[in-house]
């Protein structure tokens, strides 16, 4: 069986029903109506240690960005106390890292210890820990949560036996074994005999096919197992109203409250075509699960839905939250911004220079001729939208663009631009003719040629090299 273990809801009463839906938009739709808990997509503990906590003041959401701008777990106020963060882990010491990460934003942690996929166990998680009983119990001592599959009952009802020992609050059970999949019989037999032998409550989950295809069989499913709550994947994101006691929601009425979620949380259009799809099912052959299908933005798909004017009426208000919250950025940049600092509203665009030809470059050339140092970068993030500046700083004096970029090249080669137009010294754009840098270049591989064919196992061509292309 699968076996997890969220830690307590800091202080919360573990509730039925609750779901495991991913992202946001998702999560909160399954709030509205209803679920009482609910769960994100399991994440890598090593990818969320990468990751930097940004406060989004645009969507009013916490963020764990990534090295490469992509966020990683977005999550807000409103599902603070209601969310679980659930986490791949083997390692108790990264599990402790990342649950002191998030530790402020989420209600709860789980650690993921049932999941068969490659991508888990040959990492050492999901259920390749079920080899290692005693870090099951490491990681569940030094935090909060696991999951496992095991074959037999018995040594499962053994195993969550031992994890219940180490303190956490409750436990959570998948009804099938690690060789198992959806479309197998859930064992509510196996989840009934956990839940008789331990005190802590038990999370039955793993009904969605066999059991749960409306509110009133969620009841009947925690009765077969005789657990504390009800976790729901499948049939939530089958319909998300399968919470609300009244019955079903329209399924036209609640695809259309997801993707206002969506557009509201900046949600990228491929989870949301994907969670689309998921509710669709039988109808994507028709005009719209076909106009679905072909969509490649988040646009595209409001107007399958015929969402379009929506689209922009959001985005638009968006748009000028940002512009707003930017201009008071840049006032209060200005403020404390050194005055020496020589300022020009530049971007680079590599279209206007020459293939590997780069502003940077020839400033750097510049320096070298003139006899002054190498030009020194320091290049700082703005928290609002993770957009660069850059100063260089040539000769004792200090250059920078007044437009913020998103990546940190990018606004080094704009500063680099700053400087090289403000000394009257060529930057190498494609406008200005002869580059003799490409002549340079070409020179340099021609003499790498030579020292290739004369230097050929020889240990000083790696030195030659550095020499030839610094």
């Amino acid at each position: 069986m699968t076996v997890n273990t969220p830690l307590c809801f800091r202080g919360k009463k573990i509730l039925a029903p609750m779901v495991r839906v991913g992202t946001l938009p998702m999560r909160l739709l399954a709030l509205d109506y209803g679920a009482d808990i609910v769960y994100c997509e399991e994440l890598i503990d090593i990818k969320m240690l990468q990751c930097k906590r940004v406060i989004n003041e645009v969507l009013e959401t916490v963020d764990f960005v990534a090295p490469n701008e992509r966020v990683v777990f977005r999550t807000c106020e409103r599902e603070r106390h209601r969310v679980v963060f659930q986490m791949g882990s083997a390692d108790a010491e990264r599990a402790l890292a990342v649950a002191k990460l998030v530790e402020s934003d989420v209600a709860g942690i789980d650690i993921n210890m049932g999941c068969p996929k490659e991508y888990s166990t040959k990492g050492g998680m999901g259920a390749a820990l079920l080899s290692d009983p005693d870090k099951i119990e490491s990681v569940s001592i030094t935090w909060w949560g696991l999951i496992c599959p095991i074959s037999q009952v018995e040594d499962t009802v053994n195993l969550v036996k031992r994890i219940e020992k180490t303190g956490i609050a409750a436990i959570a059970v998948h009804g099938r074994k690690k060789e198992e999949r959806p479309q197998h019989p859930v064992h509510c037999d196996v989840i009934k005999a956990i839940s008789e032998a331990i005190s802590i409550p038990v999370i039955a989950n793993g009904g969605s096919h066999d059991f749960i295809r409306e509110y009133a069989d969620i009841g009947t499913f925690q009765k077969a197992t005789a657990a504390s709550s009800v976790m729901i994947a499948r049939a939530a994101m089958w319909n998300p109203s399968i919470f609300r006691k009244e019955g079903f929601c329209p399924l036209k009425d609640v695809m259309q409250d997801y993707i206002k979620y969506a557009v509201r949380y900046d949600n990228h259009y491929t989870n949301t075509k994907y969670c689309l799809c998921q509710m669709l099912r039988e109808q994507l052959e028709t005009t719209q699960g076909k106009k679905l299908h072909a969509a490649q933005s988040t646009q595209e798909i409001c107007e399958a839905f015929e969402m379009g004017d929506f689209y922009e009426e959001t985005t638009a208000i968006f748009e000028a939250k940002k512009t707003s919250l930017e201009t008071k950025t840049q006032d209060e940049d200005d403020q404390i911004e050194d005055p020496d600092v020589i300022k020009m509203a530049v971007r680079f665009d590599k279209r206007e220079y020459p293939p590997q030809i780069t502003p940077k470059m020839y400033l750097l050339e510049w320096c070298r001729k003139e006899k002054h140092p190498q030009p020194v970068y320091e290049t700082v993030q703005r928290p609002l939208d993770r957009l660069f500046c850059s100063v260089v700083t040539v000769a004792e004096r200090k250059y920078r663009s007044t437009l913020w970029d998103k990546s940190k090249k990018l606004a080094e080669q704009a500063a680099a631009i700053v400087c090289l137009r403000t000394l009257g010294v060529p930057e190498g754009k494609l406008c200005e003719g002869e580059n003799h840098l490409i002549n340079k270049r070409k020179r340099d591989e021609q003499d790498l040629q030579c020292a290739g064919k004369r230097y050929i196992n020889n240990p000083q061509a790696e030195e030659l090299l550095m020499e030839l292309c610094s």
